[in-house]
């Protein structure tokens, strides 16, 4: 009880930070995600070449070099800012906006690989229902195709929210103040390494057990049957 009343409002502003991060790179992370799975199924060979390069790629790259790259390939090495340099709070915004888009290019690449999965369920012939229509394959994608998707891989989409979730703790390696940055410093901080770790565990379980079941359900309400 110490420890909460000593680092209550930390906690608490940590684990705000951890949920801003896991929703805004996961919105990023579905736009993203969803263009590439458009272009891995795409009648154009450079495009389908492309997507696959990139899920290839940073499917296979661990994420903390990803972080490490945003931060001292991008802004340190090539100069490029996310926020502005003028401004007083410039290092903190700059190094959660970099955080957000490392993690949203590396999740992006699961949320692909998953939509495509949806995208190979859903029957061929709705794709040649709209192509008889005249749809282009932009339409096809957008209005036949990519809704049937997203209701057959809900489980899966939620599944990796959550180990984006969990992934936030890299942020911590660029100085971003989120749940695993404050754990490290109580850690060194006070003699209670069991009770921090566990005080820092259940702040990740109470974040994504509502997740697992929220996608859960909808998973099975909104199946294709």
């Amino acid at each position: 009880m110490n420890l909460l009343s000593k680092y209550g409002d930390q906690i608490v502003d940590a684990f705000i930070m951890t949920l801003k991060l896991t929703v805004l790179s996961a919105i990023g992370a579905l736009i993203i995600g969803t263009i590439i799975a458009a272009m891995r199924v795409s009648p154009i060979p450079v495009a389908r070449a492309l997507a696959t390069g990139y899920v290839t790629i940073f499917r296979n790259t661990p994420l903390t070099l990803i972080i490490l790259f945003t931060s001292f390939g991008l802004y340190q090495t090539m100069g490029v800012a996310l926020a502005p340099e003028d401004s007083p709070t410039f290092l903190v915004d700059n190094n959660f906006r970099l955080a957000i888009l490392g993690l949203s290019i590396y999740t992006a690449s699961f949320v692909a690989e998953s939509l495509r999965s949806g995208i190979n369920t859903v029957p061929v012939g709705q794709a040649e229902a709209g192509r008889s229509l005249g749809m282009t394959f932009t339409q096809n994608i957008t209005i036949v195709v990519l809704p049937q998707a997203f209701r057959a891989v809900i489980g899966p989409l939620g599944s990796v929210l959550i180990a984006l979730t969990k992934n936030t703790t890299i942020a911590s390696v660029i100085g971003v103040a989120e749940a695993s940055l404050l754990m490290k410093t109580m850690i060194e901080n006070e003699a209670a390494i069991f009770t921090v770790g566990g005080i820092f565990a259940l702040g990740f379980v109470v974040l994504t057990l509502p997740t697992g079941l929220l996608f859960g359900y909808l998973s099975k309400r909104l199946a294709v049957k």
